[in-house]
């Protein structure tokens, strides 16, 4: 049975200007890297509620939820008003299946996003399992212009503190940035561009995850099939694991 259980804001960070990240304290609650909770707010007698992948750790006293400014979007314009103190409803128990548990060993982790995709990846690399479990982890975001790459400074510390084993690659598809790639990641997939980058097969060795638009994931899906990688499922465990965020 869903619950509801209500949080306070602690800060509403802005990253761009349609980026923005709601942290906010709760009572604890039990949930895996990976899954989601529905946020809501009461606007004029109404629940208004959308699923969001949570990007703190389990555990953590803050939760964090990245979140895509939708422009007219009933909820998200909403959200990123709220300021310090405000009150937002969280529904329990967290759900979703997209989570390392799901995920069979490999020799390198390849976390591929788009947008605000990468939220629950950042929550999966908040805890050991994924440092533990894989030799070399690749994350990559697309986004459209440079502003919308979240979570720079986290990533950096997490390169330094795991040298060699953290590879990341931005993908800006509207800017020419130094160090990004310009095409989409399906594309990058299928040229080869994507593991030349980061010096990794993307062979059979590799487990796959992918999180966010849906069209990047079945044309991602498809370009990984024609390299040999299947999906994975629970009858059938294979290399690449998704989920449409979106």
């Amino acid at each position: 049975m869903i619950q509801w259980i209500s949080g306070k804001v602690v800060e509403n960070y802005r990253w761009s200007s349609g980026v923005f990240s709601l942290r906010v304290v709760a009572e604890p609650f039990d949930f895996k890297a990976g899954q989601f909770v529905r946020l809501g707010l009461n606007v004029g007698g109404e629940q208004l509620l959308r699923a969001y992948s949570l990007a703190s750790a389990p555990g953590e006293a803050i939760l964090d939820f990245v979140i895509a400014e939708v422009e007219d979007g009933e909820l998200s314009t909403k959200l990123a008003q709220l300021q310090p103190g405000d009150s937002v409803d969280i529904t329990q128990p967290a759900g979703g299946f997209f989570t390392l548990d799901e995920v069979p060993d490999g020799d390198s982790l390849w976390m591929l996003s788009t947008g605000t995709g990468i939220g629950p990846f950042i929550s999966m690399l908040r805890t050991e399992k994924p440092w533990e479990r894989f030799k070399r982890i690749n994350l990559v975001h697309g986004v459209r212009v440079a502003e919308d790459l979240v979570y720079q400074g986290q990533i950096e510390q997490w390169q330094q503190e795991y040298p060699g084993q953290l590879g990341y690659q931005p993908v800006i598809t509207r800017e020419n940035i130094p160090g990004a790639l310009s095409a989409r990641i399906p594309e990058l997939i299928s040229s080869g561009q994507l593991s030349d980058a980061l010096n990794t097969p993307l062979d059979i060795s590799a487990q796959v995850m992918l999180c966010g638009n849906p069209d990047m994931i079945k044309e991602s899906r498809a370009a990984l099939a024609e390299l040999g990688l299947a999906k994975n499922t629970r009858r059938k465990p294979g290399n690449v694991t998704s989920e449409n965020y979106w």
